[in-house]
């Protein structure tokens, strides 16, 4: 039986996006590079090496400074080293919603307990960028409608591995929540979306409440988790 680790090596392997995106936005896709590929890897053996069921965590669309050079969602390069005890051949650095995240997965017990029960992926599994910049999936109406079947497809593949589909935590609570919602009224893909706060928005206007927001995501996590 094929574990999470297969099963999601082989969905990054195997993404086959839009060869051409509207307005000038290029696509960001570190998993072409066989040296991130092999970070990947050992980072599903170590905490995705398994069957059981686990519940999604979506976020938007990777970025340029987290997982756009690690291909790990929300994760760069110093919650590889820090958090997870992973040797890589990527600089120094990290990236503001990482560090909310893995607070907030030190606060949950650590990476070995959070990552048993749950998976960080995003709406859209590959980011995109524009004049050097972030661009989300939803920041060009063109753009929204050109990778929409590329989009749903993707979730369509990762609800075939071992996914506990009672609900949905949607990382971004007004438009990834909105339009995510959408689809899973249009496809009935979980029994429900929760939204929680971006952790961008967070570290950048709410910095000084970052604990009353890691505690409502412990409050979201816990009770399934």
């Amino acid at each position: 039986m094929k574990t999470w680790a297969d099963h999601l090596y082989t969905f990054y392997t195997s993404l086959h996006p839009l060869q051409r995106l509207p307005n000038g936005v290029q696509w960001l896709y570190p998993q072409q590079s066989s040296e991130v590929l092999l970070v990947v890897k050992q980072f599903l053996q170590k905490y995705f090496n398994d069957t059981q069921q686990r519940q999604l965590l979506l976020g938007i669309n990777p970025g340029r400074h987290g997982a756009g050079i690690t291909g790990i969602n929300f994760t760069a390069a110093k919650q590889l080293t820090e958090d997870c005890g992973m040797e890589h051949p990527y600089k120094k650095g990290s990236e503001i919603s990482a560090e909310f995240i893995y607070a907030v997965i030190r606060a949950y017990g650590g990476p070995e307990r959070f990552y048993e029960n749950f998976f960080i992926g995003s709406v859209c599994p590959l980011g995109f960028v524009k004049n050097g910049k972030n661009i989300n999936y939803y920041d060009d109406r063109d753009l929204q409608k050109a990778v929409e079947p590329f989009i749903i497809e993707s979730i369509e593949k990762q609800l075939r591995f071992p996914v506990d589909r009672s609900r949905c935590l949607c990382i971004g609570g007004e438009k990834n929540f909105k339009y995510l919602s959408g689809l899973n009224e249009r496809y009935g893909w979980f029994g429900s979306i929760v939204p929680l706060p971006h952790p961008r928005f967070i570290m950048q206007y709410r910095r000084k409440e970052m604990e009353p927001f890691i505690q409502l995501y412990l409050d979201a996590l816990q009770k399934n988790g």
